[in-house]
């Protein structure tokens, strides 16, 4: 299934959005959720609370990217909101590991730790997967795996905090999708009143009268054209200045 959505082909309101599964946050809390099935299983039992509650938080954190990268289609807060909860959730699920070290008397890593400093380079590593991490994520010692996840989840909520960065200043620049229509709106009257003082020539294909459009992609974005009134069928166009 194709995931980036992109406006119709002569422009309209509603925004790119989608295309997630590209975004770097989401791929490493995809490698989160894993890690932290495989941690409950080995680690905790069935019968813990702590086990769904966790898994749930790990869940939340990436369906939350994927949920408002979609829904920045039909609204920009929507998008930060259901960002923001995706933080919010891995933050839940990092202090869940930070209290699983401490009720166990074990270390919780600094960062300043060697190993800290070790996964930081593992963690540069680039196009990494759930492979990348295997030796750590499910490593025997409980105390590796933990402090790993919870290096790993920190990464993720500072590329988070990026990303609703990049959001906001999408948003102040572009506007949401109420903003775009009066936009939109104000294009098409305007082009209309042109439409109405300027002949219309002739397709040079078909002979049918032709209508002003404006084009929306590629190298003539924002140029106005015009477009045979029997497009799809007929794809004939006339550059205004020559006409």
């Amino acid at each position: 299934m194709e995931n980036d959505k992109t406006n119709s082909q002569y422009g309209g309101f509603i925004p790119k959005h989608g295309g997630y599964r590209k975004l770097l946050c989401f791929q490493k809390a995809e490698i989160i959720y894993d890690g932290t099935c495989y941690f409950v299983e080995h680690f905790l039992q069935k019968s813990d609370r702590t086990t769904d509650q966790m898994v749930q938080a790990a869940r939340s954190g990436k369906q939350n990217i994927a949920e408002g990268s979609m829904a920045s289609a039909m609204s920009k807060q929507s998008e930060m909101f259901l960002t923001n909860v995706a933080k919010a959730s891995l933050e839940e699920l990092m202090l869940d590991y930070e209290d699983f070290l401490r009720i166990r008397k074990l270390a919780i890593w600094g960062k300043d730790h060697h190993l800290t400093k070790r996964f930081q380079t593992i963690n540069r590593t680039a196009n990494a997967t759930y492979e990348t991490y295997r030796k750590a994520l499910e490593n025997e010692n409980p105390e590796i795996c933990a402090n790993a996840m919870l290096c790993l989840i920190h990464a993720v909520i500072v590329l988070i905090a990026r990303l609703l960065q990049q959001q906001e200043r999408d948003f102040l620049q572009n506007g949401g999708i109420k903003e775009r229509m009066m936009q939109m709106r104000v294009e098409a009257k305007m082009l209309a009143l042109k439409a109405k003082t300027t002949a219309p020539p002739f397709c040079p294909n078909c002979g049918k009268p032709m209508i002003l459009r404006k084009a929306a992609i590629g190298k003539n974005a924002g140029k106005e054209f015009w477009g045979c009134t029997e497009y799809p069928e007929c794809k004939g166009v006339v550059n205004v200045e020559k006409q």
